[in-house]
């Protein structure tokens, strides 16, 4: 049976569609949307498939999901419209912000070591449950009274779940509002973008849940050594997919993990960073700020991923490799089970793609470099 793709884009990109429907059809994908902006204009905004197994519900135009680490992407935007505002300094010591923070030796963490996964928090020494990822000051003390696993500064470990709290906790120590609250006034708000960190509880029902692969765990494969950093970042705190369909994970603020948007929002809120920081006269950001993103900060193979990363501000940096787009000052991050959010500034270019089938990695699969070959075979035909 043939599949239905919804939405609309421009005929440039008309074969998108075939791609779309392709991955449904093969039941690659089970509901997916895919979004591009360019010159902050959506030329693409498609989706196709069900929100549920049975295949009983179609997914909708306001369809919305959990991200998982796309949500990162939204926590580095916060910074960067703070640190435009001349409130906050990458280069400056997290313990300026947030004086509790420099226990333990980390009284000279840098603000860009949380943005770039270098502070050595990738996970918790203190056991906790998924209950307490619920309560922000209790993961938010702990960390600032933990020691790190490394060197801050001198090698990357993906913050999987930290990452959000130790942004977000910055955030509100210089502007008193939670990470949640300050996304939706200064960044959704401003670009009416459909998009989440804490969801309110009227909006549950476009809501779709996502489908794990497996039995939804996130850790490692057991071959792991126990006590590496990859084993510790995801043993503790512990993540499973099936948790992201409960109310309290969908209420909470993890600005790290649990965004929840399409890729239409996604897309447009990123174009802010695509356009030089201001989209349809609405300036988020400076240009000098939008560029600094494409800075590399770190760069190396990742302890936790393992697998090789450059990082600006918080965004991974195209690499020559194995590069994501054919352009130099790209972006991007992804998040567990598929989600994508790609950022490219000589193109003046955002792609999103969004889905509820999860795959098993934490870096992107096929179905979105399929979605974002295609749009670049298009657009530079």
């Amino acid at each position: 049976m043939a599949v239905e793709v919804h939405g609309h884009c421009d005929e440039k990109f008309a074969g998108l569609k075939d791609i779309l429907a392709d991955s449904v059809a093969a039941g690659t994908d089970l509901g997916a949307s895919f979004a591009a902006t360019v010159d902050g204009e959506m030329v693409v905004d498609l989706w196709a498939g069900s929100v549920d197994e049975a295949q009983t519900q179609p997914w909708q135009e306001d369809t919305l999901v959990n991200v998982y680490s796309t949500t990162k992407t939204m926590s580095f935007l916060c910074a960067l419209v703070l640190a435009d505002r001349g409130l906050l300094n990458f280069d400056a010591n997290v313990a300026k912000y947030w004086p509790e923070f420099a226990q333990n030796g980390k009284s000279e963490v840098k603000v860009w070591h949380l943005m770039d996964h270098a502070a050595g928090l990738s996970g918790l020494d203190v056991p906790v449950t998924p209950k307490d990822m619920y309560d922000w000051d209790k993961i938010t003390g702990l960390l600032a009274a933990q020691s790190p696993w490394w060197e801050p500064g001198s090698a990357t470990g993906y913050h999987a779940i930290t990452q959000g709290y130790l942004i977000g906790e910055v955030v509100r120590r210089i502007t008193g509002l939670t990470i949640g609250q300050f996304f939706a006034e200064e960044i959704a708000k401003p670009l009416d973008a459909d998009f989440y960190i804490g969801v309110p509880e009227e909006v549950f029902p476009r809501i779709g849940n996502l489908i794990p692969p497996g039995d939804g765990d996130a850790s490692p494969s057991s071959g792991a050594d126990k006590e590496s950093v990859a084993a510790r970042t995801f043993r503790n705190p512990a993540i499973n997919a099936l948790e992201s369909r409960t109310p309290e994970w969908r209420k909470a603020e993890i600005p790290a993990a649990n965004g929840h948007g399409n890729a239409r929002s996604v897309a447009r809120i990123q174009s802010v960073v695509a356009c030089m920081g201001e989209v349809d006269g609405i300036r988020l950001i400076s240009e000098k700020t939008a560029r600094s993103v494409m800075d590399e900060r770190i760069s190396g193979t990742d302890q936790v991923l393992g697998v090789p990363l450059r990082l600006g501000l918080g965004y991974g940096l195209n690499q020559e490799a194995a590069p994501l787009s054919p352009n130099k000052n790209t972006c991007y991050w992804g998040g567990w089970g598929g989600s994508v959010i790609l950022v490219d500034q000589d193109a003046r270019a955002s792609l999103s793609y969004v889905m509820n089938k999860m795959n098993v990695g934490l870096t992107g699969d096929m179905r979105s470099a399929n979605l974002v070959g295609g749009f670049y075979q298009s657009l530079l035909a």
